[in-house]
């Protein structure tokens, strides 16, 4: 079993690149669990046609620990196995107590030995890499942290601040950065910022993912780009995404 984690600041297509790279490794054959760690709780949503899902953290808060494995997830696209982190009520608590909570109650519940995952995928939202955001990258969690970007100034600045976070973990035995992931959004010189980034962090650029219609046509039909349209060149990025992973993890 690999688990890698997919990291970068909001709005930058976490979770999108995330499930289609789920959905691809799942039409490989591959066994896929993928954990969404943003309280907005949609992670998962293209994989398993949306509508409403129990999160980890709303299960602990009416239940306790009185819920089984089965209600913590969904199987979606392909067998894929969802899990949403999900987050407190507006004002109150913290959003990484959903992470901590949902990590867990997987191993808790048995999950891992009931799924036997080949791959697991936390999808982590990286604005702020502290306390329970940080959670993945941890021992026995993820081997790898990959960091998805654009040429954005913004974008940039987050993906700088995890590599940071990353590098001052490395000496504790966390995760390792595994690589930039540039996610194009056709900004004034993208190319040359990401990988000036790539080098100020002794990292490089093991994917590209191209700025198309095709991903918003999925995403208007609640389906992965890999689902709905299986034979367009985005679905083709997708998957060679998803063989540069594994192969960055040591499984090909």
């Amino acid at each position: 079993m690999i688990k890698l984690a997919v990291y970068g600041k909001g709005g930058i297509g976490k979770s999108t690149t995330v499930s289609n790279v789920a959905a691809a490794l799942a039409d490989t054959g591959y066994k896929v669990m993928q954990i969404g760690c943003d309280p907005k709780a949609d992670s998962t949503s293209s994989l398993h046609g949306g509508g409403e899902m129990q999160t980890v953290l709303d299960l602990v808060r009416e239940h306790k620990n009185d819920f089984t494995l089965d209600e913590m997830v969904r199987i979606g696209y392909g067998g894929v196995v969802c899990v949403e982190a999900g987050g407190p009520a507006p004002g109150l608590g913290c959003a990484g107590r959903g992470i901590i909570a949902a990590l867990e109650k997987l191993k808790e519940k048995g999950a891992y030995k009931r799924f036997s995952p080949d791959v697991v995928i936390y999808d982590v939202l990286g604005d702020v890499v502290c306390g329970g955001f940080s959670m993945p990258m941890r021992g026995g969690y993820a081997d790898k942290v990959f960091i998805i970007t654009s040429g954005e100034n913004m974008a940039i600045h987050a993906a700088a601040n995890i590599a940071v976070a990353i590098d001052r973990f490395k000496e504790r035995g966390y995760a390792q950065l595994g690589g930039i992931i540039l996610n194009h959004r056709n900004v004034r010189d993208e190319d040359a910022k990401v990988a000036e980034l790539a080098s100020d962090i002794g990292s490089e650029i093991i994917g590209e993912l191209s700025r198309s219609d095709t991903v918003t046509d999925a995403e208007d039909l609640g389906k992965t780009v890999v689902e709905a349209f299986p034979d367009s060149e985005m679905a083709a990025e997708y998957r060679l995404l998803a063989k540069k992973l594994l192969e960055n993890c040591g499984l090909e």
